[in-house]
C-alpha cells in the first residue's frame, strides 16, 4: 500500500491515509520544485498534493518559511490541480494568469503540505484555490488561483 496526503473533506487539513485506491502521482519534470525538495505526493483530477521538509535554506531572515518559497508551493498544487483530465490522464499544461496568496502564519521547521484543487471555471481558463498547511494543520496560507489549460503535445 501505498501512503499519501488527501484532504478529509472540503475545508479540512490534508491528513495521511493508506489505502489500495491510492495511485502514485504521474511522473513530471519540473526543475524548480526538484531544486527546492518539493514533492509531488498525490494528484488527481481536480487535485493536487505537494509536501516541502523544511530546511535551513528554505527561511528568511526571520527564520521562517520564505513567503516566496510558499507561493511556490500554491502555484504548484493549484496548477497541478488542473493538468489531468476526468480519466485521470495528463492531456494538458498550464500556465497561470492569476495567483492571490494570502500568508496566515509563520513556520520554522517541519513538513508542510500544499493542496490545490479546481472550484470552477471552464475548458480553457479553470479557477482553483489552494492551502498551506503545516503537519499540525496550522493554516500558513491561502491562494486563489486562475489557470489556463494549454495543450500539450509532449507530455
Amino acid at each position: 500500500m501505498e501512503r499519501t496526503i488527501n484532504s478529509a473533506a472540503d475545508g479540512d487539513r490534508p491528513r495521511e491515509q493508506t489505502g489500495d485506491r491510492m495511485r502514485r502521482p504521474p511522473t513530471i519534470k519540473n526543475p524548480l520544485l526538484d531544486h527546492l525538495g518539493i514533492e509531488l505526493l498525490d494528484m488527481e483530477p481536480e487535485r493536487a498534493t505537494f509536501r516541502l521538509s523544511i530546511e535551513p535554506r528554505h527561511l528568511n531572515l526571520q527564520g521562517k518559511l520564505q513567503g516566496g518559497t510558499i507561493a511556490t508551493l500554491l502555484d504548484a498544487a493549484c496548477g497541478y490541480s488542473v493538468l489531468l483530465d476526468s480519466d485521470g490522464e495528463r492531456t494538458f499544461s498550464a500556465v497561470t494568469v492569476m495567483l492571490n496568496v494570502a500568508y496566515s502564519a509563520g513556520i520554522s521547521e517541519g513538513l508542510v503540505f500544499a493542496q490545490g484543487r479546481v472550484t470552477g471555471g471552464g475548458r480553457r481558463i479553470v479557477l482553483t484555490t489552494g492551502e498551506v498547511q503545516s503537519e499540525s494543520g496550522v493554516l500558513i496560507a491561502s491562494a486563489q488561483g486562475v489557470f489556463r489549460r494549454v495543450s500539450s503535445s509532449n507530455v
